[in-house]
């Protein structure tokens, strides 16, 4: 039973992260568009060097949708029944 009054109204999608990379030397996974073209800060942090050297992040494919209630943060996790 549920005893939350909350009836859901204000909902918020959230989605998974896209487009990320990872530093082939020390890697860092970062947000392309948080990077721009630019070198990896990490590599430049620590060792002065200033690597270009990305690979794309595979992001996983995945049937469940959520969605955020903005009144009572509830996690509402939906199965998507159209993906395979």
């Amino acid at each position: 039973m549920n005893n939350n009054p909350c009836r859901h109204k204000n909902l918020v999608l959230l989605t998974e992260p896209k487009g990320r990379v990872r530093c082939r030397h020390c890697h860092l996974t970062i947000k392309r568009a948080e990077l721009g073209d630019r070198y990896c800060p990490e590599c430049y942090e620590t060792t002065g060097s200033k690597r270009y050297d990305f690979e794309p992040v595979e992001e996983p494919i995945t049937d469940k949708i959520q969605y955020l209630c903005e009144d009572c943060n509830l996690l509402i996790q939906v199965t998507d029944s159209k993906t395979p």
